[in-house]
């Protein structure tokens, strides 16, 4: 399966507009446009959200390989991963069918959308049947706490291959702001669950580039982009995704203060 990328960008997200930010890119040649300038910038992925043709988000197999293919050929080079977010829109069961029909290798889906119905057995099935594949799912956890739900529904063996994806968000759409001391919870989920998965980290608001940071020092990965915030680190706005991935990429372009394991051991003990 192929790992995350070190640096990806979300630069859209399912619910903003360019009412939110003028640049920020809804149709799929805008999302080609920001994806190549990000790719200049430093990004190595691209988390991709798709709207319809009223702008709305939208889940669609044939529209996404239609994206997957047409990025392809503009970015060799950078990863893609599919979202599965329902924004109200999509149920389980659609969101656990929907990695499965698409040319995407890369998938993010959140746990607490996945297992809504309650059907965990449909869910772990989702996850053999993309491993399979060779598709690799990247779960979102919104709480620390959620760590030990991933564990009960993928069961020992899958929640310690340290292929395993996940993504730790750090504040909200709910209007929460992030701050840094926000990631302690999820590096002692992890240490006390004694996995070391392959992890990165998005945060909401305007410190999204300094809980970026702890992140990298933590040795995590990391997501930018307007999904999470418009603002570079001085509480400027920022002129678009580019901008944002240029930042991260300046203030971690040394290799992480410590490993995983280090940090996990400091969190731990």
């Amino acid at each position: 399966m192929n790992p995350l990328p070190a640096l990806m960008v979300a630069p859209n997200g399912a619910r903003l507009t360019r009412a939110d930010h003028p640049a920020l890119p809804v149709t799929l040649p805008q999302i080609i446009e920001t994806a190549r300038a990000c790719a200049a910038a430093g990004a190595d992925g691209l988390h991709l959200h798709l709207r319809d043709s009223k702008g709305e988000h939208v889940l669609d197999a044939g529209l996404y390989d239609e994206a997957l293919a047409a990025l392809g050929r503009a970015v060799p080079g950078m990863a893609v991963q599919i979202t599965t977010e329902s924004r109200g829109l999509y149920d389980p069961a659609f969101q656990r069918a929907l990695p499965l029909q698409t040319r995407a290798r890369l998938v993010s889906v959140a746990l607490r959308e996945i297992t809504a119905d309650g059907d965990i057995a449909a869910a772990r099935r989702m996850h053999m049947a993309a491993r399979a594949r060779g598709i690799a799912i990247q779960y979102i956890l919104y709480d620390a706490s959620e760590m030990m739900a991933l564990a009960h529904m993928l069961g020992p063996g899958e929640v310690s291959d340290p292929r395993l994806q996940l993504l730790f968000v750090l504040g909200g759409h709910d209007g929460r702001d992030a701050t840094p001391a926000m990631l302690a919870p999820f590096l002692t989920s992890m240490a006390e669950a004694a996995i070391s998965p392959d992890w990165m980290v998005c945060a909401f608001g305007r410190a999204e580039t300094d809980c970026l940071i702890a992140a990298h020092a933590a040795g995590g990965k990391l997501r930018v982009g307007f999904e999470n915030g418009f603002w570079m680190r001085d509480g400027s706005l920022a002129r678009d995704n580019a901008a944002r991935v240029g930042e991260i990429r300046r203030l971690t372009a040394q290799p992480p203060l410590g490993n995983t394991d280090t940090a996990l051991r400091s969190k731990a003990g």
